[in-house]
């Protein structure tokens, strides 16, 4: 099973105001295990860029002038997420922002039953907590010395451990995919005992004997 984690930056809050995306961060997950692969792309946004949303994320006008457009980019993305789920932290924002700059490109939307958001599992999971990523690292113990600003893809890395925590927990799969990274682990096979090749003796039939009758109601007699 194949899934998506993603997020984005953008210069704003609402994209029908203008506001566009600025990047994007993406990270395979298979059998709910980051295989190393992963997609990431800054954008320029064709407009400038609130000093609001430069805080949040770092990036400037000035940075993401040379930058591809996200119509530039918008078929590669699409190959990389496939048709598999998404999982997204917060998914009304970041799918009203990618379906928004899909349908400047003239492409067709992501529906909206691809996204899994993690903020609601957060909430189902421990209602009247803080379901924001930060948060959520800090519960299950997930290293953020590197999250000095939001970035795309770092958030996406972080979501993808913060998932498996809210499904329970990291869990090794059996698996033979190369795309699997080598914390996999595998089941070493189970060599049966050869059969015997003599008959019990006497001895050991009185024994056998003995410990039978010493169990009551024994579940063959029901």
């Amino acid at each position: 099973m194949r899934e998506i984690a993603f997020d984005t930056e953008t210069t704003g809050l609402d994209p029908e105001s203008g506001h566009r995306v600025v990047e994007i961060g993406c990270v395979e997950m298979v059998n709910r295990i980051r295989t190393g692969k992963s997609y990431h792309v800054y954008l320029n946004p064709e407009r400038d860029m609130p000093a609001e949303a430069q805080r949040v994320h770092g990036l400037s006008e000035e940075f993401l002038a040379d930058k591809p457009r996200f119509a530039d980019v918008v078929d590669e993305f699409l190959e990389f997420i496939g048709g598999d789920m998404l999982v997204i932290h917060n998914a009304a924002f970041d799918m009203k922002f990618i379906n928004h700059e899909l349908k400047r490109a003239q492409r067709t939307a992501i529906a909206w039953e691809r996204a899994i958001d993690t903020v609601q599992m957060a909430r189902r999971k421990f209602p009247g907590s803080p379901a924001n990523l930060d948060a959520l690292c800090r519960r299950f113990e997930i290293d953020l010395t590197a999250r000095t600003k939001h970035g795309a893809l770092l958030d996406a890395e972080l979501l993808s451990d913060v998932y498996m925590e809210l499904l329970g927990g990291k869990q090794a799969v059996m698996s033979l995919d190369s795309r699997l990274h080598a914390t996999t682990t595998t089941v070493k096979k189970r060599i049966p005992r050869p059969a015997r090749a003599f008959e019990p003796s006497a001895y050991e039939c009185e024994q056998h004997a003995a410990f039978l009758r010493q169990l009551t109601n024994p579940v063959w007699k029901v």
